[in-house]
């Protein structure tokens, strides 16, 4: 009896513990990325406008207009990119419904060998094949995870990808700029406000990453504050040119 109980204890202990980390990141991974890189490229435009030595104005109108461009393309660019791979996809879904509704039987032992390959018995692989397509709704869902590696339930939607990228580059491009907003005169509460959410952001990510929060954060801090000194120099560079 007491070994019948140890049995289910450590099962137990395995089956709390066996759990691993979101690979692919779900919304979490695209909405911190947007953000920080509405954050690192609105920094970098405002402070290359400001090392031209512009006005308090100019340095503002600059970061509106780059949180509303980016924004824009960002959504843009997002909606063609999903829409074209769905429109890829559902056109090879309807080229594996014709093969299946043409040639079932072909595409039935096409389905047994995949599962003999993996090392599933011949009689089984036939029978487990036989089952699956017997519906040719999951016949389909079937041969499109095993040959195209996606499934048909779960397309993303172009929509959504378009809304999301819109709204986490919006929101990473106006820290930099909310300082001025506020009353700022300068352009160092922009910077430091801008480096924290980068801070903030480099550690979310390493909610989906091997990394420890305070690396990813110094890493995203030290890339983004790199990209806004460097704007900076050419800024006043060219603003010397030009004067």
């Amino acid at each position: 009896m007491a070994i019948i109980e140890t049995e289910a204890a450590l099962h137990e202990a395995h089956r709390d513990n066996h759990t691993h980390r979101d690979v692919n990141g779900g919304w979490l991974r695209p909405a911190v990325f947007g953000a920080m890189d509405g954050l690192v490229s609105n920094l970098a435009l405002m402070t290359g406008v400001a090392g031209g030595t512009a006005s308090q104005q100019t340095v503002v109108i600059s970061g509106l207009a780059g949180l509303a461009a980016g924004a824009f393309s960002m959504a843009a660019g997002e909606y063609t990119s999903v829409a074209s791979q769905r429109e890829l996809v559902e056109a090879e879904l309807d080229v594996e419904r014709r093969e299946l509704r043409k040639y079932p039987a072909d595409e039935e032992a096409e389905l047994a060998a995949l599962y003999e390959s993996r090392g599933v018995e011949p009689h089984l692989a036939r029978e487990v094949a036989r089952q699956l397509s017997s519906d040719p709704e999951q016949a389909l869902e079937i041969h499109a995870r095993e040959e195209l590696g996606i499934d048909p339930s779960d397309l993303p939607s172009p929509t959504v990808a378009a809304v999301s990228s819109f709204g986490s580059f919006a929101l990473g491009a106006l820290l930099p700029v909310l300082p001025f907003l506020l009353g700022a005169s300068a352009l160092w509460p922009a910077v430091l406000l801008a480096l924290a959410g980068l801070f903030l952001c480099g550690a979310v990510v390493a909610k989906v990453t091997a990394r420890s929060w305070w690396y990813s954060g110094l890493r995203q801090l030290a890339l983004g504050g790199a990209a806004a000194g460097v704007t900076y120099l050419l800024g006043g560079l060219f603003g010397t040119a030009v004067g």
